[in-house]
């Protein structure tokens, strides 16, 4: 049996390489066989980690969940507005490593449509996402940045839709949305908040989750 410092090691490269196939081909290039020869091993040394493709997609979607967690973030300059503008702009495709993880988490999208329980792990990563931004939303509002009937839930959402809308036509053609004209987009959306109406009455609202 390998010691199981080895054990560890291996695993590492072997998230390293999954890592790399879902960078470059995204979630539909990877396969056992992509990984395997990114790292110039065998299949069946691969099976010992991810005995079926669900397992490795499940893997990969763990990796994404952890990159995104742990990368370093920058601060805000102040709450409200400006916090939501710098957590906006800290998911846009601006730089390198930003637009590698986005390139993975949009072709996740295809793999969490077509099984249910990654469709509730996505929806419930979108759920807490949300909630980030509402936070900083009602702080806009007791502030005084928003109007005091703003509906920030439906702001959040909003939000989220925009950001990720941009992301995507970033992706797909980046010369037309340069960093400053991401980040020039990004303004003028946040600067249409404030003349948003609230939510017109008897409208019902969404279940907020606790």
């Amino acid at each position: 049996m390998p010691a199981r410092g080895d054990h560890d090691a291996r695993r590492r490269d072997v998230s390293e390489a999954v890592w790399r196939v879902l960078a470059a081909r995204g979630f539909d290039g990877l396969t056992l066989r992509a990984v395997a020869a990114e790292m110039n091993a065998s299949t069946g040394l691969l099976t010992h980690y991810f005995p079926t493709k669900r397992a490795l997609v499940r893997h990969a979607l763990d990796l994404a969940g952890e990159r995104t967690g742990t990368r370093s973030r920058p601060a805000p300059p102040a709450p409200g507005l400006p916090a939501l503008r710098t957590t906006l702009l800290d998911v846009l495709p601006r730089t390198a490593p930003a637009v590698e993880l986005n390139r993975v988490w949009v072709s996740s999208w295809d793999a969490a449509l077509g099984d249910p329980d990654l469709g509730d792990r996505e929806r419930d990563r979108y759920e807490r996402w949300r909630g980030e931004l509402r936070a900083h939303l009602e702080k806009a509002v007791e502030l005084g940045e928003l109007p005091p009937d703003a509906d920030v839930e439906d702001l959040a959402a909003s939000a989220a839709a925009f950001t990720h809308g941009l992301v995507v036509q970033v992706l797909f053609d980046p010369d037309r949305f340069p960093p400053e004209r991401q980040a020039a987009l990004l303004d003028a959306f946040l600067g249409s908040l404030a003349h948003r109406p609230g939510r017109p009455e008897g409208t019902p609202r969404p279940i907020t989750p606790t």
